[in-house]
């Protein structure tokens, strides 16, 4: 008598290589931003935190009395301590999985393999995409200081994320053809040449104050960057 066993069949779209390829970049793309994002959070936890609720003190008047001295009704925040510490690190980690799995979703969709090897340089092209193109037109800043319009600051930094991320790619893929060169150029500039939307109004913390937060600010993301990238490659899929 030949005994059969209830399970998955072998030739079940779940057993697939499709399906196991995807898997395994599901499970690549979750612990990867999950150690960078908790890298970030740490940075962020002794060095930046800090220098935010400094910036804090120097705001005035209080955010909960006007000039007269009124009280108004704030928006919610979470509560110092513990709990602004969990969204934080929360909030981190699902920022480091969202741009693992962009990453990974650039390589597989332009062909360019993603290995330990040249991580670091995915993670390089990741930093100059989302963070420091972005911050030559609108650098971190701490609380007290002026902001533009926050739709026209979010267009502008999708855009020139976007253009750059662009650029590196068509770098990559170029083959030595100089059209692609100069396409890449026009991409890198044209963000720069538009301009940044520009705040009015003067800040209510010191110059040297919103320098060091500007430069430890994108340090940190340099870490997260230089952590996701070589991460990345190491847990990635092989190439079906």
């Amino acid at each position: 008598m030949q005994l059969t066993t209830q399970g998955t069949p072998t030739d079940s779209p779940v057993t697939s290589p499709p399906m196991k390829q995807f898997q395994h970049l599901m499970r690549a793309t979750l612990l990867t931003g999950a150690i960078a994002g908790a890298m970030l959070f740490l940075f962020q936890y002794f060095v930046i935190v800090p220098r935010i609720i400094a910036a804090e003190d120097y705001e005035h008047p209080s955010p909960h009395e006007d000039h007269e001295g009124h009280h108004h009704d704030a928006e919610w925040k979470p509560a110092e301590g513990l709990e602004r510490n969990y969204y934080t690190a929360a909030a981190t980690i699902l920022t480091g999985i969202g741009y693992a799995a962009l990453l990974h979703a650039i390589a597989t969709l332009t062909g360019l393999t993603l290995t330990t090897r040249n991580g670091l340089f995915w993670g390089l092209a990741g930093f100059a995409s989302f963070v420091l193109a972005p911050s030559l037109g609108l650098p971190p800043e701490p609380p007290g200081v002026p902001v533009a319009d926050l739709a026209m600051r979010q267009l502008w930094w999708v855009l020139t994320a976007a253009a750059t991320a662009a650029a590196l790619i068509l770098f990559a893929k170029s083959s030595g053809r100089w059209i692609f060169y100069l396409a890449a150029g026009v991409l890198i500039l044209l963000p720069h040449a538009v301009g940044a939307p520009q705040a009015v109004g003067l800040p209510g913390v010191p110059a040297n104050f919103i320098r060091e937060f500007s430069i430890v600010s994108v340090l940190g993301n340099g870490i997260f960057w230089l952590t996701l990238g070589p991460i990345a490659g190491w847990l990635a899929p092989p190439i079906q």
